[in-house]
């Protein structure tokens, strides 16, 4: 399942709100401390006016590998990163990185023609198409003892792509026909409102009495309240849910016409050799791309700029944002994903944030070889869960820190990765996002990732919900360790993060289940939610071991150039 799929979780409340409708989300909650608010936020802002006040911080370069970055965005314009080394514009590679004018980042899934992918297959849809030749139309018996594990792989993959087809059909059909009744609704709606404001009061007032319309249309309306939207008129309601509805019949069918055909190919955009997975250098410097809302989204919950009075606060206050274009609106290739995290590496990224996913691998191996290359540079990873509510292993969700091969004595598991599952502000037995996937070995802790309302492109901002918005919350707090901690290892910051968790200690629906408590300490390794103020606390009493460079002015990796750092002050 991919994790970029993030926009079915969206469109899934408007199948629940003809049901039940939600309360108010807290504004800015994800910043919050649980001390002064009745949400289990990070502590963000309750860090800034006492442990950090006051104290100098270096800049930290946050790579974000997603579907692109507006760089022009109010909000971030300011904190995004420029290579210092690279004359924009000029078509030459100044600095002798590989990448011509990447001023902002680089585009991996682009043509050197300025063109660039959009849509993509997934992945199992490029396992099913490369192994359908070979073993199609035979049973287990035919197969030899050495082909048994690949044809296995194969039959799994046929069946995901014909039950995705039939489901993604139904799916289609379904939006297709429900969206005039909902629209109808709020239709109803306005008339019975007579002018007055959709405000909760006045929505909550209307007697639906046996008025099925009038009881949907009610519902919606209080859940897109519920979901944080501020909505002055039902045309600005009705805007809003054609938009989300229209949403979800494009995304079914672009899984039809993009995802699960086996036969489109996105390369021919790109012109690259696809059989050389080790391949670099091909792509472009449009670190935007035709859809950058999701990446966007990601790179304000990281760094959009604090307290300058526009928009919202992104977690970390003094980062520069790298943009790396690898993750179509499909499944991300590999081969990209690779080069995505070297490139980051090489540039001067000491975070990475990974918010994308999939089920299936085309070659774990350069993936691998990449994470081993940003461990060994002291670059930390910091990767979502995943949105298919369900109990992840290494051989259901890529890319992940298990290393395939290991060398004798080699280490297993990536020592600079961490793993983030999605919390509801909701709390309570509502504390788990029921999206989230979990799992008390593979996954470390969980992160505020339900209603979170951040950037998206062109000066606008909304709120979107999966472990893509919990995992840069993770990134954002690592980064605050980064820059007022530069001597913290990697290794040491996951460690931190880890042990200063807040736990919950009581039982929440399962994700997924039919209503099943568990305890929430059994869906992660921590047991706990990660904690801005309770890391800072801990990194005060731990020895950095990382030597840092006199005059290095950056607490980078010491890749190539990178921006001379500002010190600053908390405000």
């Amino acid at each position: 399942m991919n994790v970029r799929n993030w926009m079915v979780l969206a469109f899934a409340f408007l199948m629940v709100t003809v049901m039940n409708a939600q309360d108010s989300v807290p504004e800015n909650w994800f910043n919050l401390d649980k001390g002064s608010s009745e949400v289990q936020g990070v502590s963000t802002e309750k860090v800034y006016t006492s442990l950090l006040k006051g104290k100098k911080s270096e800049t930290v370069i946050v790579a974000v590998i997603d579907s692109g970055v507006d760089a022009e965005h109010e909000d971030l314009k300011d904190v995004m990163w420029v290579n210092p080394g690279e004359i924009a514009g000029n078509g030459i590679d100044d600095d002798k990185n590989g990448y011509v004018d990447d001023i902002h980042g680089w585009n991996f899934i682009g043509g050197k023609d300025g063109k660039n992918v959009k849509e993509d297959n997934l992945e199992v849809a490029r396992v099913y198409k490369k192994l359908k030749p070979k073993y199609d139309g035979k049973s287990v018996t035919q197969i030899s003892g050495k082909d048994k594990k690949e044809y296995e792989i194969f039959m799994k993959a046929k069946k995901e792509i014909e039950e995705g087809r039939e489901k993604a059909t139904a799916n289609l059909a379904q939006y297709e026909s429900i969206k005039p009744i909902i629209l109808e609704a709020l239709n109803e709606i306005e008339k019975v409102l007579d002018g007055k404001s959709p405000n909760m009061e006045n929505i909550k007032a209307i007697d639906v009495g046996t008025n099925r319309s009038l009881s949907i249309g009610q519902n919606v309306v209080l859940d897109v309240l519920g979901q944080g939207a501020s909505v002055e008129s039902m045309d600005e309601v009705k805007e809003v849910m054609n938009g989300q509805l229209q949403e979800a019949i494009d995304h079914f069918s672009n899984q039809l016409e993009y995802g699960l055909n086996p036969d489109f190919d996105s390369r021919v955009v790109i012109g690259d050799n696809y059989a050389n997975q080790t391949e670099k250098g091909y792509g472009n410097n449009d670190v935007r791309g035709p859809d950058a809302r999701h990446g966007t989204h990601v790179a304000g919950i990281i760094g959009a700029i604090r307290d300058n009075g526009v928009g919202m606060n992104g977690v970390a206050n003094n980062v520069r944002i790298m943009s790396v274009r690898a993750v179509p609106d499909g499944d991300e290739r590999d081969k990209d994903v690779a080069n995505a995290i070297r490139y980051a590496v090489d540039n001067g990224a000491s975070i990475i944030n990974m918010s994308f996913g999939k089920g299936f691998s085309w070659d774990k191996k350069v993936v691998d070889d990449a994470v081993k290359y940003a461990a060994k540079k002291d670059v930390l990873l910091v990767h979502a869960a995943g949105n298919s509510a369900m109990e992840v292993e290494p051989t259901n969700n890529y890319p992940n820190d298990r290393y395939d091969k290991k060398k004798l004595f080699g280490k297993r598991n990536a020592k600079n990765w961490i793993e983030v599952g999605a919390l509801s502000w909701k709390g309570g037995e509502d504390a788990v996002a029921t999206f989230s996937n979990y799992d008390q070995q593979n996954v470390d802790l969980f992160a505020p990732g339900v209603a979170i309302y951040s950037t998206i492109p062109d000066n606008k901002y909304e709120n979107l919900q999966g472990t893509s918005m919990a995992s840069p919350v993770v990134a954002g707090v690592a980064a605050i360790l980064r820059s007022y901690f530069p001597k913290l290892k990697a290794s040491q910051v996951k460690a931190i993060l880890q042990e200063s968790v807040v736990p919950l200690n009581q039982t929440v629906i399962k994700p997924g289940s039919e209503g099943e408590k568990v305890p929430f300490k059994t869906l992660s390794v921590t047991g706990g939610v990660v904690n801005a103020y309770k890391a800072v606390q801990k990194a005060t009493k731990v020895k950095g071991k990382k030597k840092i460079r006199k005059g290095s002015g950056t607490s980078g990796n010491g890749g190539s150039k990178v921006m001379p750092a500002k010190k600053e002050k908390v405000a």
